[in-house]
């Protein structure tokens, strides 16, 4: 028996058709998180529409204490968080996973779009969906051995384009818009965060990179490294964020071109095989929308690296996630740091 995790968009349901199509028994089941605006009743009725029964998870707390705390956490500290790459390995495939488990399910699918492969001996290996505009595998490169032995991604093999088309022939509709950002923040960022508890923005100066004061910032919280938008501050060109000092409350800015950057740390890298223990030619990707930059991993220990790319890259932000690639697999990842 397989379990689905249906969040009641296009994805999700396509994925539980399609392994329905293939003679599965299939069960969803939806995580509650607390921010959701849809009631559970329009959920579950999109089990009726796929012929499957749905499960309801109370996930809220933890989906607080792993999630929106880290996110919240991670501003505090005049970083940029991604919530995704702590969601998919400690929520979906950690709290979700487990109640599937306990249901009787041997694995949980999800509308990702990526792939598995397994060698001889039983590894299990994350490659890219085949859809290159929709490849979701970076977000997926925290996951654990035991945790791909047990995920399944229907999609993988597939087009956006044509689950749409075989969406509508089959008359799917989904009951949820398909989320572009933050799937638990409605509206601004900043007073998402001020309503957390202990969250306490303060203003500050807005200095170029030689110290020379420029204007001021709202709150730190509202910035992160490459952004152009609210900085207010007239010049010739554009300035950009290129550096949050959390110690001074100082946002730093800048031209386009001190964005570029050679090389980065990265640390907390979660190896899906083993990990390097020399230097190794990789694709980096510093962000999900980013193109993955040939670079050169040189290992300090199993879980630090530095990256050196062979071209600058543009907005290297700390607090997001760096992940590995040779070709289509994914070897790894890590949190970038300044």
């Amino acid at each position: 028996m397989i379990s689905i995790a249906i969040s009641g968009g296009i994805d999700s349901l396509m994925a539980a058709f399609l392994l329905k199509e293939k003679g599965q028994q299939v069960f969803g089941i939806h995580f509650l998180t607390g921010y959701a605006l849809e009631p559970p009743g329009q959920i579950e009725a999109t089990g009726e529409q796929l012929g499957i029964p749905i499960k309801m998870a109370d996930c809220r707390r933890a989906f607080q204490s792993k999630v929106v705390s880290y996110f919240t956490r991670t501003y505090q500290a005049g970083r940029t968080p991604n919530p995704c790459l702590v969601c998919n390995p400690a929520i979906k495939f950690g709290t979700v996973l487990a109640i599937a488990r306990e249901l009787g399910a041997s694995c949980l699918g999800t509308g990702h779009y990526a792939r598995i492969s397994k060698d001889e001996q039983g590894r299990c290996h994350l490659l890219k969906g085949a859809d290159p505009k929709k490849d979701q595998s970076y977000f997926l490169a925290f996951l654990s051995q035991e945790q791909l032995a047990r995920a399944c991604f229907p999609l993988g093999e597939m087009k956006k384009s044509e689950v749409k088309v075989l969406a509508q022939e089959k008359g799917l509709r989904p009951v949820v818009r398909e989320s572009q950002d933050v799937c638990f923040v409605r509206g601004n960022y900043g007073e998402f965060l001020i309503r957390q508890g202990g969250f306490d923005p303060k203003p500050g100066p807005i200095e170029d990179e030689g110290g020379r004061l420029l204007g001021h910032h709202q709150g730190l919280h509202l910035f992160t490294i490459g952004q152009r938008r609210g900085i207010h501050c007239p010049a010739p060109e554009p300035y950009y964020v290129v550096r949050i000092d959390r110690e001074r409350n100082r946002l730093v800015v800048g031209f386009r071109t001190a964005l570029l950057s050679s090389e980065c740390r990265v640390t907390g890298i979660n190896w899906i095989n083993a990990p390097a223990t020399s230097p190794i030619q990789v694709q980096t990707r510093v962000r999900y929308r980013h193109q993955a930059a040939p670079s050169t991993l040189f290992p300090a220990d199993d879980c630090t690296a530095l990256i050196r790319f062979e071209e600058a890259q543009t907005a290297i932000t700390p607090g997001q996630g760096a992940v590995f690639y040779n070709g289509d697999e994914v070897l790894g990842g890590g949190w970038i740091e300044r």
